[in-house]
């Protein structure tokens, strides 16, 4: 990575750099965080309290422990194989998902990738602000509206953003990875001694391929956020300081996280949601609900600092405004997500579907790109310099052919429209990341076979 060919796209207001998050610019080398920042933020980002649930919902849904390890093993696998190129590029180029998608998608392409990114995130805003306002409720029985509860609480998730990247990667490190990870193992490590080793010889009732659907539904639509680079540009640009921290974060956030949901119910009977927030509770604090309520608030507070940020990215591609006023706005537009979302858990069936391909196609697009065809110095500028909008074509028919048929193979078998149940098979996202980068290598190959021709005739 060159950095001294990075250019900036300097607003007509006058900004620094520090200002506006290098939102517009390749992030200095000198300004990269280590290793474990990253991976304490990322476990903040792939660890959660549903990760929990999950695992009592596939204990009622009778997986076994032998099938559940081996269904976790095999989506963490899955996650990997897309997570680790998607964050390395990420800090290879230092440059915003949003910034990335200029050059392959063209500038119009670009601004539709962006718009899908915020839409997602501010979904995903509402949706954890909803999840926190349910726990609080069955916690303390409170008379407060529901929706009224999760717009006051998406209001305070928006603070850490108001100090960029630094905002959310210290409220991670110092805060929200180190108590996550505390409680999640203790309550691991107790019921452990209590759940016995049967649990590994019961003969299974589930087909393993619904075991697996069900699984790595949850997994990859909860953990892989598609906007990765928003993060990771961040990071220092090396392939073992990118492995190693998000190898412990899925070991830790969709391996121990689940697990212990499993075996709780195993060992206690409960299965139902709202009973399991209770059971935890009781089980990890002795009862003392502050200390459950101060851990959730921290877990849900951290994911959605995370994607509060990566919406800013993404209004920041398509317009430039100020930070903090944008920071404002987006807050108010999730708190009033938070308020409208129906349901939660239902709510979050259809997010976690939806999300799960509609912004990792575009990555997939690019990663395409990345590792098949630049090969020259020339083609590798594409993700170590920033071009202008205007310096750009309106679209780049190839990517968008691509991108656009990811989302029609993912809405199709996602299972989120009814009327398409009948196609509602396999890993939506797998599918639909499978067919946006074969549709996109054979176009692009395609279009450089004609290009070649044209200049063998020149």
């Amino acid at each position: 990575m060159h950095q001294k060919e990075a250019q900036t796209i300097k607003p007509a207001a006058v900004v620094t750099s520090s200002d506006d998050d290098h939102s517009n610019e390749v992030v200095p080398l000198n300004e990269r965080r280590g290793p474990a920042t990253l991976g304490l933020l990322w476990i903040t980002m792939v660890c959660g309290f549903p990760s929990v649930l999950a695992g009592f919902a596939w204990f009622k849904a009778g997986l076994t422990m032998t099938q559940t390890l081996q269904a976790v093993g095999l989506s963490c696998l899955l996650l990997m194989a897309y997570m680790l190129p998607s964050c390395y590029l990420g800090a290879k180029s230092g440059m915003t998902y949003s910034l990335l998608s200029r050059q392959i998608f063209g500038s119009w392409g670009s601004r539709l990738v962006s718009a899908n990114l915020v839409w997602v995130s501010i979904a995903w805003y509402g949706l954890t602000a909803s999840f926190l306002a349910t726990a609080l409720k069955d916690l303390y029985h409170l008379d407060t509206p529901m929706w009224l509860l999760g717009a006051i609480l998406a209001v305070l998730m928006g603070f850490n953003n108001y100090f960029g990247f630094s905002g959310i990667a210290n409220f991670a490190r110092y805060f929200a990875a180190p108590v996550m990870m505390a409680w999640v193992s203790f309550t691991f490590f107790k019921v452990l001694g209590s759940c016995p080793t049967s649990v590994l010889t019961v003969a299974p009732t589930v087909p393993f391929s619904q075991a697996l659907a069900l699984v790595s539904s949850f997994i990859v639509g909860y953990s892989v956020w598609g906007n990765e680079a928003d993060y990771w540009r961040y990071g220092k640009p090396s392939k073992m300081l990118t492995t190693l921290p998000l190898a412990l974060s899925l070991l830790v956030g969709q391996f121990v996280f689940p697990i212990t949901g499993w075996m709780l119910a195993r060992v206690t009977g409960v299965v139902d949601a709202d009973a399991a927030t209770n059971l935890m509770t009781t089980y990890s604090f002795g009862g003392i609900t502050i200390l459950s309520a101060l851990v959730l608030a921290v877990s849900y507070f951290a994911t959605n600092d995370s994607s509060l940020y990566g919406t800013i990215n993404g209004i920041q591609n398509i317009h430039h405004f100020p930070r903090r006023r944008t920071v404002t706005v987006l807050t108010i537009l999730g708190a009033t997500t938070a308020a409208l979302l129906p349901n939660a858990a239902d709510s979050f069936v259809a997010i976690a579907g939806i999300s799960s391909f509609f912004l990792p196609c575009a990555t997939v697009v690019m990663l395409v790109e990345y590792f098949c065809f630049c090969r020259t110095d020339t083609e590798r500028n594409v993700f170590s310099t920033v071009k202008a909008m205007e310096d750009l074509p309106a679209v780049n028919l190839a990517a968008v052919i691509a991108l656009l048929s990811g989302y029609v193979v993912g809405i199709g078998t996602c299972g989120v429209i009814p009327a398409l149940e009948q196609w509602h098979v396999g890993l939506c996202s797998l599918q639909s990341w499978l067919t946006c980068g074969i549709v996109y290598f054979i176009l692009r190959v395609v279009e450089k076979s004609r290009s070649a021709q044209m200049k063998r005739s020149d």
